[in-house]
């Protein structure tokens, strides 16, 4: 077995944080990494504090059928990239943000403002607005595809 490499390890870690989400259409999860290897913060998609969590009573997007990546303003959940950013504060300025698909455009606004100088991606969204806001502003975009012990990395994927 080789040993991964961070942005491997981090990918994976996002993965597991994602397990924890309670959104019945797609789990999330984000980790931002100082430019030392430390893990400053996670987080995962779900409802806010003390609300019922989606996966036990319903997508209210799916009830109004409302297609992926649209009707962020309608959804209660608050995104993985959010959660990772808020317990974070401060502490993400020039860090990594881990996330295991593309940031939709609320996200993105969020990360660039944070400070965040790099994102990696190891799983798609329909919403590829958030893409180009980063790219726009300068921050690096990677994304990394996993599988099977192989893992290739492409910087700025569209």
């Amino acid at each position: 077995m080789t040993r991964p490499t961070w942005d491997e390890y981090f990918a994976r870690i996002a993965e597991d944080v994602a397990l924890r989400s309670t959104c019945s259409r797609h789990n999330f999860g984000a980790v931002i990494v100082n430019e030392k290897h430390e893990i400053v913060a996670t987080g995962y998609n779900g409802v806010v504090r003390g609300a019922p969590h989606c996966n036990e009573i319903g997508c209210i997007k799916d009830i109004m059928r409302i297609e992926s990546g649209k009707g962020h303003d309608i959804c209660p959940a608050v995104h993985a990239e959010q959660n990772a950013l808020i317990q974070a504060g401060k502490s993400s300025l020039g860090s990594t943000l881990y996330i295991n698909a593309y940031p939709c455009k609320i996200c993105a606004r969020l990360i660039v403002n944070a400070g965040i100088r790099r994102v990696v991606t190891s799983g798609e969204y329909v919403d590829k607005e958030g893409l180009k806001i980063l790219k726009d502003a300068g921050i690096i975009v990677d994304h990394i595809t996993m599988g099977d012990g192989i893992s290739e990395v492409v910087r700025n994927k569209k």
